[in-house]
């Protein structure tokens, strides 16, 4: 049987966000032995991410990259209705993806050591924003 949850969480600006732990409580909850975690971000100006889990750097370094790749306030873009941040955080958004599917046994999260999964804000201010966890096995 499918279990779905909803979860809210309020970004920084231009930061990751562990989630790892809030996802492995909703598959707990689920109940489910064996199959699938579904994660999905209902943004378009943030992402999610599997990335290293210990170390910060890596994930600075990574905004850097994005940065060069989708910097804010190309004279290129022509979307702009919220500010310089705007079209570069869409762009940065499908570049990383809204959604992760991780495998589920013995009733947890089959992550590696180093991997945890983080909701990537990409816009310059706070954000609220939703995640829904599906759970199919």
């Amino acid at each position: 049987m499918p279990h779905q949850t909803l979860l809210t969480f309020t970004t920084r600006p231009r930061a990751t966000l562990d989630i790892t732990a809030d996802v492995a409580a909703a598959v707990r909850a689920a109940g489910l032995r064996c199959g699938l975690a579904h994660v999905f971000v209902q943004h378009t100006s943030c992402s999610l991410l599997i990335t290293e889990n210990a170390d910060p750097d890596v994930r600075r370094d990574l905004e850097t990259v994005f940065a060069r790749l989708a910097p804010d306030g190309d004279p290129a873009y022509r979307h702009d209705l919220e500010g310089d941040d705007d079209m570069a955080a869409h762009a940065r958004s499908v570049l990383s993806g809204p959604g992760l599917t991780i495998p589920v046994g013995d009733g947890r999260l089959l992550l590696g050591t180093w991997q945890g999964i983080f909701l990537w804000e990409h816009r310059a201010a706070s954000h609220a924003r939703r995640v829904v966890v599906t759970v199919l096995g």
